[in-house]
């Protein structure tokens, strides 16, 4: 099926409609005006054609244009790829299922999220008490007709009385915050705007601290740098015109700053950062003097550090300071002077997160990418490892001190996040919430192996297949999987669209390339700013082993990625087109020489470096995927992803690249964009977009790959 002449016969049908009539031959896409624009960067001239793309889709009606043209035409060939109809039934169903979120405690009541199944966005529920009625406190669903505003994030105040909440709409970073009166659900009258990229933290059951920026100008919601990152403090029943600073740096606006609170109401931690690597500054205020005056805990932007809790004046702190993998560390505020000793040293495995629990603290440790726990007294010792279900992922324990009620969540790629609740000091587990799916885990090999990069490197994928795929011993179709940035850790867990591939006789493989934080700071630091070469060798050393290792077929192979990992698609295609059978690039970063200068993207220098230095210059103009698309060259069959609210990542990236590998001699493979409306980055989606969207790339890749669906 995946040949030139199904490309070709898609493109006749599409040019027997009115819409598309004599404007379609076998690559003719919609026309893109190609501008002027040439600049010299450090003695080097380039250009950029498409600079008018960058414009907003909301502001510009030549670029709205564009955008409703690209649209009918790729919607047109997705909507007719024989294998849409039966992903979009399979994703459908294997989403259709009870989900819940880990559960909140707060007094006596217990607050957690529910999906029935199909709802676009998932409800907020509460229980007075474990085994009380539970009671619908929030509905998403009724906020937009589309379903695309969503309940972004929520904390219920200390003793249960108010749940403060985030409301996001289309998919944007921007949040809106409210209060719901737990006891009568009604909403109070306070509202925030103009929040983001911000924790919430209660003080007392009056009010609460928040971040956000100052208000854009006409037009620059989704387009302008940030800045100028506030703490404020709200009080209930006043207007947010009142709300008072308590933590600012209007001397390095470029800082951006996180809050937090202790469970005993006695410490505020402001986190500040300065880009996206984990380096941070701590302050403390005591939030029970009159005086809230900032105390400096850690200066110097050095290392990372989470806080764990804190009780009384002693804060418990996981950090990398002297430890790449991580440690747990205390530190005391009861002396002039913060003192900090060390309570957990450092272990052969990346120490992710940890928690107080009643009397004991509870350790999530990483190996290899899957997670397991160890369960210590609060002076680190009297270890005992905490047994989880196989390979996957393991995240919550969340708790309070005295209180020894904690709950845990688990999933893998054959398995969808189930939620158990644990007495710490009796080990006694039980289920809170199983999904009940409509196959059996048991039907899937997950296997974890080790590749060797180009230099020589070993780094670790995992391979999902059915086992009967397996004992078939045949290459199959194959979606290549990749991140590497950002120090984030690409880990087991389970989604539907995946699942999808996987039962229709696909692999599913996942690389935990250099960049990531697998293997702590080391591994992070080998895939950023001078190394990021290194992450685009290890993905494209991970389809050489597929191919190697008849996992798939010369031709069999698609890869994947979003955000970063849409940068990641883009250069590895650009540097081996050969190797791929198809791409998406899902919110990519494409234009390297200019991604600081809109929303979110001055935080990124961190991994990528500055456009505007000479040495950095040098090194992302060779990756860069919009600046080395290699004209003259036989691509693989593109399908770029992005959308019109992804104030992250914003659009432009994806329309300039689109508009350039339509306008290079890249073959006769199709080279096309999908641009969803009323979405972002990707959180907030409602479900309905989410089977839309996985769909249409399931289908594709599929179609380049050659994976036939089963019979309905």
């Amino acid at each position: 099926m995946r040949n030139i002449l199904r490309w070709t016969t898609a493109l006749s049908v599409l040019a027997a409609s009115p819409a598309f009539a004599n404007e379609l031959t076998d690559t003719n896409y919609p026309d893109t005006r190609r501008g002027d624009v040439v600049e010299t960067l450090f003695g080097e001239k380039i250009a950029d054609p498409y600079r008018w793309l960058e414009n907003d889709v909301r502001e510009d009606k030549e670029v709205a244009d564009w955008v409703a043209r690209q649209s009918a035409f790729t919607d047109s060939y997705l909507k007719q790829l024989p294998q849409r109809g039966w992903f979009e039934e399979k994703v459908r169903g294997l989403l259709d299922f009870e989900r819940f979120g880990l559960p909140d405690k707060a007094g006596k009541r217990y607050f957690y999220t529910r999906n029935s199944g199909l709802l676009n966005q998932s409800q907020l529920f509460v229980r007075d008490g474990l085994d009380g009625e539970p009671r619908l406190l929030i509905d998403p669903n009724t906020w937009a007709s589309d379903g695309a505003t969503a309940l972004s994030g929520w904390t219920p105040s200390k003793e249960g009385s108010y749940l403060l909440y985030s409301v996001q709409d289309g998919g944007s970073d921007w949040r809106i915050l409210h209060v719901l009166d737990v006891a009568t659900g009604k909403v109070l009258e306070d509202e925030i705007r103009w929040v983001k990229f911000s924790d919430l933290a209660w003080v007392g059951e009056k009010g609460f601290l928040y971040s956000r920026y100052p208000a854009p100008g006409e037009g620059e919601a989704f387009q302008s740098a940030n800045y100028d990152h506030t703490v404020y403090y709200h009080e209930l029943g006043t207007p947010q015109s009142q709300d008072v600073v308590v933590y600012r740096t209007p001397e390095h606006p470029e800082y951006n700053h996180s809050v937090t609170a202790t469970q005993d109401g006695h410490w505020a931690i402001v986190t500040s950062s300065i880009g996206t690597d984990a380096r941070f500054e701590i302050h403390a205020i005591d939030l029970t003097s009159k005086d809230w005056t900032p105390r400096v805990v850690v200066g110097g932007f050095d290392d990372a550090w989470e806080l764990v809790e804190g009780m009384g004046d002693k804060l418990w702190f996981v950090t990398n300071k002297d430890a790449p993998r991580k440690r747990l560390v205390q530190i005391d505020l009861g002396s002039k002077t913060p003192k900090m000793h060390e309570v957990v040293p450092q272990a052969e495995d990346i120490l992710e997160r940890a928690g107080i629990v009643g009397n004991r603290l509870v350790l999530n440790y990483m190996r290899d990418a899957a997670s397991h726990a160890v369960i210590v007294g609060l002076d680190g010792k009297s270890a005992q490892e905490f047994s989880l279900s196989g390979i996957g992922t393991a995240s919550g324990f969340h708790g309070k001190p005295g209180d020894p009620e904690t709950f845990y969540s688990f999933t893998s790629f054959n398995r969808p996040p189930s939620i158990f609740r644990m007495n710490i000091e009796t080990g006694e587990t039980t289920p809170f919430a199983e999904p009940e799916m409509d196959f059996d885990p048991e039907d899937f090999a997950i296997e974890q192996r080790f590749y060797a990069s180009k230099d020589g490197t070993k780094v670790p994928m995992f391979i999902v297949r059915r086992k009967d795929v397996v004992a078939a011993g045949k290459p199959v179709p194959t979606l290549l999987y990749g991140y590497g940035g950002f120090d984030i850790a690409l880990t087991p867990g389970f989604s539907a669209s995946r699942m999808a591939w996987i039962q229709a006789g696909g692999a599913y493989v996942l690389a935990n390339l250099r960049g990531g934080g697998e293997y702590g700071r080391a591994w992070h630091d080998a895939g950023r700013r001078e190394n990021k070469q290194n992450v685009f060798d290890d993905f494209i050393a991970a389809g050489e082993y597929l191919k190697a290792q008849g996992i798939t077929s010369e031709d069999g192979l698609a890869i994947n990625g979003g955000s970063n990992g849409g940068l990641l698609v883009g250069a590895v295609t650009n540097q081996r087109p050969d190797l791929f059978a198809a791409a998406v690039p899902q919110v990519g970063v494409m234009d390297m020489l200019r991604f600081d200068r809109f929303t979110a993207g001055r935080y990124w220098v961190d991994d990528f470096g500055y456009p505007d230095k000479e040495a950095d210059f040098r090194i992302i103009r060779r990756y860069s995927p919009y600046h080395n698309i290699a004209d003259g060259q036989d691509y693989p069959a593109v399908l770029v992803t992005t959308a019109d609210t992804d104030d992250r990542v914003v659009p432009g990236h994806s329309f300039k690249y689109a508009a350039a590998i339509q306008h290079a001699d890249l073959g006769d493979k199709p080279h096309l964009i999908r641009i969803e409306t009323r979405a972002g980055h990707g959180s907030g989606k409602p479900t309905d977009k989410v089977i839309e969207e996985s769909a249409d790339i399931l289908s594709f890749m599929a179609e380049w790959t050659g994976l036939e669906v089963p019979e309905f």
